[in-house]
């Protein structure tokens, strides 16, 4: 039995009861469906996430900087696609439509990222010859030495980053202390057709997302009158779906990807996604009908020849999935379009509220924007944990739950590690034990688990505030979680002077700062989706729906860049200076978090002007004018 399992079905139960409640005696019952289809999405997605960037340094041999930027890149196309994916349905499709066709994308590609191939080879380049490194291990276990003369030998660097080749015996074939700049580290063996496989797996989810993931979160909107005091909660127990599917995808997926191969990791996610797929086809008619095509004669009717409007949509999105395929992996000009996308995207909006909206609309609208704005920021500090926490996790954090094996109930029960047990001498099959492994890609769901426990009590206090007529304007709470994220890697700051001799620090405090960024979540992120359907006119609603997204896919490609700037050097996917990746790390933190607390500020400061705007988008009915609203 692993511990880590044992303590996330506790959780769940402690959590999801409550929330099945709600969710069954106060919300539509299209809300039960839309809660697990899209649990099981998320399912999909966190699970490959989790283990992503490992399988992008370890398997693959990116160096960190790179890999960091394919990861930003990646995750900017994700949540950039929903652009066109919430204008398509916006215009044609229908809400429903373009999630079932995105959760068919999905499937596709988690099952091809399954598609593992044989691992890249670190070689090292000296004194006019080749030497091969030897891997074993994945995620923080990642173990590489160099052979040299049939042995393999374990490698560090100096602080003044020289190449250190360690206990390697006088007269071997070269120095044990290689100078810097007089080696040169390089990869071999990196397939072609694999990488190509990671590609199109990428480019099939990329735009697989962008169908669904806006037009889903639209249709939990479209369940609820204007009005209604059920809207909020509503999306908050949405988002708990969300989270407890990233929360089991992070424990479960981690745990096969590294211990397993990537393969079960990715593929797990895989059937993930069908899971979610199944059930959102076995619900429709609790969805009420409020999710079809705006007109059904005209996305039948032919364009060309006798293919209808719907088909040509289809083909051109596979299309679509083919320019993916050669955009994914050019970082420069992921970029690029990003940019270009969000000035047209800018641009569409600015021109509807000047040319489309009176005086009202255009305000709500402005204020859309600027809550926009701050989910930038937040999202470029919060998004750091699939890329440079996880590896910070993986070097720089210290993941055993117990420092030895601990006999309980007089040695009945043992917690341990298998390593540990092995160490101590006890026989893992006479011995009645609970394995207590925890690894980095499982981290992932330390945020996740926060939320199932607070996500509940975030709903019934926005609920419970709502009520009173003292609920908090969306800009304090806005402000409030760029405080709480830019806090949360000061918290770090505060383990540095406990690593150990490894440079390891507390679990504690990586714990302790993902408390802090769900709780900042749980004040923007399912508060910035309800806002999005409220100050949207109706006619653009998933479009704008879609620009939220597109702030997320701006702060992944800014991300990206500050993941990068905590790389160290690597041989095999192992970093060869802790400390300097300790120090390089926390460095970055410590600026990333400031900018966010005086951003957070700064939003606080404001907040009197800017709830004005909203012109009673926020102000609820009373529970018989909302049923009759219904």
């Amino acid at each position: 039995m692993n511990i880590v399992i044992a303590l996330g079905v506790l959780v769940t139960l402690a959590t999801g009861v409550p929330v099945l409640l709600q969710l069954l005696r106060d919300h539509p019952r299209g809300l039960l469906i839309l809660f697990f289809a899209e649990m099981w999405e998320r399912f999909s997605y966190y699970g490959m996430r989790a283990i992503l960037i490992f399988y992008l340094t370890q398997h693959f041999l990116f160096d960190p900087k790179t890999a960091a930027a394919h990861y930003g890149a990646y995750i900017s196309l994700v949540y950039l696609l929903p652009l066109i994916g919430g204008f398509v349905a916006d215009r044609y499709l229908g809400t429903r439509k373009a999630v079932v066709f995105g959760a068919l994308l999905l499937i596709a590609g988690h099952m091809t990222m399954a598609i593992e191939g044989k691992p890249a080879t670190q070689t090292l380049a000296y004194g006019g010859h080749t030497y091969a490194f030897v891997t074993e291990g994945r995620g923080e276990g990642r173990v590489s030495k160099l052979v040299v003369e049939g042995k393999p030998y374990a490698v560090s660097a100096a602080k003044s980053g020289d190449f250190v080749v360690e206990d390697l015996p006088a007269g071997a074939a070269i120095p044990s202390v290689l100078p810097k700049g007089q080696y040169k580290l390089d990869v071999a063996g990196r397939d072609p057709v694999y990488l190509n496989v990671l590609w199109l797996a990428l480019s099939l989810i990329i735009v697989g997302v962008g169908y669904l993931k806006p037009n889903i979160s639209t249709i939990v909107g479209q369940l609820y009158p204007q009005g209604d005091p059920r809207r909020d909660p509503g999306f908050t127990l949405y988002y708990y779906g969300i989270n407890l599917g990233s929360f089991w995808a992070s424990l479960l997926c981690g745990l096969l990807g590294v211990t397993v191969g990537w393969w079960a990791g990715f593929g797990l996610a895989g059937l993930g996604m069908l899971a979610g797929f199944v059930v959102f086809m076995l619900g429709k008619p609790l969805l009420q009908g409020k999710a079809e095509p705006p007109d059904p004669a005209l996305l039948r009717q032919p364009v060309l020849g006798a293919i209808s409007r719907e088909t040509l949509i289809y083909g051109l999105s596979l299309l679509g999935v083919v320019a993916t395929f050669f955009l994914v992996r050019r970082t420069a000009a992921v970029s690029g379009i990003l940019v270009a996308g969000m000035i047209g995207s800018l641009g569409y909006v600015l021109w509807f509220m000047f040319a489309r909206c009176g005086k009202v609309e255009r305000e709500r609208l402005a204020l859309a924007l600027f809550l926009i704005f701050g989910a930038v920021i937040f999202w470029t500090l919060f998004d750091q944990a699939g890329s440079s926490l996880n590896l910070y996790a993986a070097t720089n954090v210290q993941l055993d739950l117990v420092a030895q094996p601990v006999r309980l109930l007089g040695g009945a029960i043992t917690l341990a590690t298998p390593e540990q047990l092995a160490a101590a001498g006890l026989d893992r099959h006479a011995t009645f034990w609970i394995d207590t492994t925890f690894n980095a890609a499982q981290t992932q769901g330390l945020a996740s688990g926060w939320l199932l426990v607070f996500a509940p009590v975030f709903a019934w206090l926005w609920t419970w505030l709502g009520a009173r007529g003292k609920d908090l304007n969306p800009v304090v709470k806005f402000g409030l979680a760029l405080l709480q994220v830019g806090a949360g890697f000061f918290v770090l700051q505060l383990g540095a002077p406990l690593a150990d001799g490894a440079f390891r620090t507390p679990l504690i405090f990586l714990l302790l700062m993902y408390l802090l960024h769900t709780t900042g979540e749980l004040c923007l992120s399912p508060v910035g989706l309800s806002q999005m359907t409220k100050l949207s006119p109706a006619s653009l609603v998933s479009f704008v729906m879609a620009v939220w997204f597109m702030a997320v896919s701006i702060a992944n490609t800014v991300g990206g860049f500050v993941a990068g700037l905590t790389a160290t050097e690597t041989v095999g996917g192992q970093v060869l200076d802790p400390g300097a990746a300790l120090a390089r790390s926390l460095t970055v933190f410590n600026w990333i978090g400031g900018i966010a607390m005086a951003l957070g500020l700064l939003f606080l400061a404001l907040s009197p002007i800017l709830k004005r705007w909203s012109h009673g988008s926020d102000e609820t009915l009373n529970a018989e004018d909302a049923a009759n609203a219904g």
